[in-house]
């Protein structure tokens, strides 16, 4: 099925949350909604879509400092991250006061995801892995269909996630990496939670973290 996709750069942080659609039925979710909550409701507004759902990939402030005021104002669900990240739900308004956010609620979500899960929205497949590291419960958005991947802080063009948070775990993060992004294959596209899209082939090759060369 066909997914069409607008990254909308939220927060100071410039988190690249991303709202997606299926083009047959209009249904739409949003991926890491940190805050600037009239922002992503404009932009629904102007692609002519309903917003049925909220997709976290892991629950640091600036990916989900917005998510309870969305599920509040459209009576939504929000769904995910993995079990293992409720304490940073519980954790967010500390952090929006640490970092100087916006106030943030914690929330329940209506689904807590698997590895393996599958999330549906409209007629378009979204598929779970859980990739720990960043944070214990993290989880990655695969639409095999466009071959593209939402994977948070998980990896970025030419760097990784940090792992100096509670419960990070450095080694975790590069076998999830290696281990369950890699095998998705060369040509995938991957949004990052910041900064430029790139392919799992390019940083396979050249990311000083994870990198291998040329084989």
């Amino acid at each position: 099925m066909s997914m069409r996709c607008v990254v909308i750069p939220v927060t100071a942080f410039q988190q690249n949350c991303s709202l997606i659609w299926c083009e047959e039925t209009a249904i739409a979710a949003v991926i890491d909604p940190g805050g600037d909550i009239d922002l992503i409701l404009e932009t629904v507004e102007e692609e002519a879509i309903t917003l049925e759902m909220v997709l976290i990939t892991h629950p640091h402030v600036d990916h989900a400092g917005g998510a309870a005021d969305l599920q509040e104002a459209l009576d939504i669900p929000i769904i995910g991250p993995h079990r293992a990240d409720e304490f940073w739900i519980q954790n967010l308004p500390e952090q929006a006061h640490q970092f100087q956010f916006p106030e943030a609620h914690p929330f329940t979500p209506q689904r807590w995801l698997e590895d393996g899960d599958v999330v549906e929205v409209g007629e378009l497949k979204l598929e779970v892995l859980h990739c720990p590291g960043h944070t214990p419960g993290h989880v990655v958005f695969y639409h095999r269909d466009s071959r593209t991947a939402f994977v948070g802080d998980v990896l970025f063009k030419g760097s990784i996630g940090r792992t100096d948070f509670p419960r990070s775990d450095h080694q975790a993060l590069l076998d999830s990496i290696r281990d369950k992004l890699w095998p998705l294959g060369d040509d995938v596209i991957f949004i990052s939670g910041h900064g430029a899209t790139s392919t799992f082939g390019e940083e396979r090759m050249s990311n000083p973290f994870v990198g291998v060369g040329p084989n």
